[in-house]
């Protein structure tokens, strides 16, 4: 007897993986610039947000059943657009609002002409209205006025796609309390009046200062966090840098957007080398270097060179010509910590705080002494009395000395700030071969 049925079955099942694969892929891309048309156009994060998700659902059905659209994207937004006016009519004031909405929607963007475009990943860069409105969707995300965690989940949400669930992982929350904040972040926006605008003239800097500082919080949750799955992780670090590179291809030329991508590129090639098969941290001095990412360096260094040679220096380039000696170094012993330490002095003056000061002294206790760089740390205690690092690095300093008893007391203060069970168990393991040794 055949299995005619199950062939049937067979294909079916095929057309919908298929297709919930191409959806994926297509929202993966293309999600930040939907929602910044639609958002452009409705004006209201969640209505907008909503219709989107919507359309991706209506997506699935119609897609598998009648094949791919000539061009997805546009049949994304035009899906979309139908999907806000739908919510609104259902709303309970829909008589005055839908006519006034629908009326923006049909007249904001010539639908025409994204029609015509291919589903690539530049597809709605081409249309210079909806580069503006991402452009817009970042600065209105970055808004001073939204604390500075929202202001990184809802970037994460709008711009990069990311679930809630994906985004609470990443900061340790739940799920519901995610949603609750981005839910607030969007009220806040709507409530403050907060302008849907590329800011102008002197408040540009500040604000793409701002701008950036998120963009590095996002790279630094996946980078430096060993909290949650490597895989999220990981995918936080792209994340921030396939932003990074929209943010540059929105405001070309800016050293300072080049400076954090070079900045990222260059931490992020040594991705592969900052954990062994147990995920357990690998400091620098011991990572193999040989397994650093050359690409990523490459890319990195081409970055950074561009920036400097705009001869307006700031704080990310500073930060990324630092890491860029650390990556061109054949060794720990042999990297250029003079250079290294005056970078740090150049930081310092744009960002005067311990912190900066901390990292400083480190690199000197490998240009000048262990012996120096200790007096220098303990002058900054008070001001990092419990900042887990600050305690790290000096239980570091102090065994280099052969101060065995103080640095094993400092390294259990270290321990006991620790808030990351793998940063714990690294400092543990790091007193336990000290005491072993002496």
């Amino acid at each position: 007897m055949g299995n005619y049925l199950s062939q049937f079955s067979n294909t079916q099942q095929d057309l919908a993986h298929q297709t919930a694969k191409a959806v994926e892929k297509l929202v993966r891309e293309q999600w930040g610039k939907l929602l910044a048309a639609l958002i452009g156009q409705i004006k209201d994060f969640q209505l907008a947000e909503d219709a989107l998700q919507d359309a991706i659902e209506s997506a699935l059905i119609h897609w598998q059943r009648n094949g791919l659209p000539r061009s997805p994207t546009a049949w994304l937004l035009q899906t979309a657009r139908r999907k806000a006016i739908d919510r609104i009519r259902r709303a309970t004031n829909f008589n005055s609002k839908s006519d006034q909405i629908a009326s923006q929607i049909s007249m904001s963007h010539d639908l025409s002409e994204l029609i015509k475009l291919d589903a690539t990943e530049a597809a709605l860069d081409k249309a210079p209205a909806i580069k503006d409105e991402r452009l817009r969707l970042i600065f209105t995300c970055c808004h001073p006025a939204i604390d500075a965690k929202s202001r990184t989940a809802l970037t994460l949400r709008t711009l990069g796609g990311l679930s809630t669930a994906e985004i609470a992982r990443a900061f340790l929350d739940a799920e519901n309390t995610m949603a609750q904040r981005l839910v607030r972040a969007k009220k806040k926006i709507k409530q403050a009046n907060i302008p849907y605008s590329i800011p102008e003239g002197e408040q540009i800097p500040e604000r793409l200062h701002t701008v950036l500082e998120v963009l590095y919080l996002i790279f630094n949750a996946g980078y430096f966090s060993t909290h949650g799955p490597a895989q999220l992780r990981i995918n936080l670090s792209d994340e921030a840098i396939r932003l990074n590179k929209i943010l540059l291809k929105l405001m070309p030329g800016n050293p300072e957007i080049e400076g954090l991508l070079a900045l990222m590129l260059l931490h992020d090639s040594r991705r592969l080398a900052r954990f062994d098969n147990a995920e357990e941290m690998i400091a620098l001095k011991d990572q193999d270097r040989n397994i650093w990412d050359s690409n990523k360096i490459a890319s990195g260094l081409d970055f950074l060179h561009t920036a400097l040679n705009r001869k307006t220096p700031g704080p990310y380039q500073i930060q990324a010509a630092i890491s860029a000696i650390h990556a061109q170094a054949k060794s720990h012993k042999s990297t250029d910590w003079k250079e290294i330490v005056g970078l740090y002095d150049e930081l310092y003056r744009f960002l005067p705080n311990p912190v900066i000061a901390l990292n400083r002294i480190v690199a000197n206790s490998y240009f000048q002494s262990p012996d120096i760089a200790l007096g220098q740390m303990n002058a900054l205690e008070e001001k990092l009395q419990n900042y887990q690092p600050f305690f790290a690095a000096k239980a570091d300093l102090l065994h280099r000395l052969g101060k065995i008893d103080a640095a094993e007391i400092t390294y259990i203060r270290a321990i006991d700030l620790s808030d990351e069970d793998t940063t714990r168990l690294f400092l543990q393991k790091k007193l336990g071969q000290m005491l072993r040794q002496n």
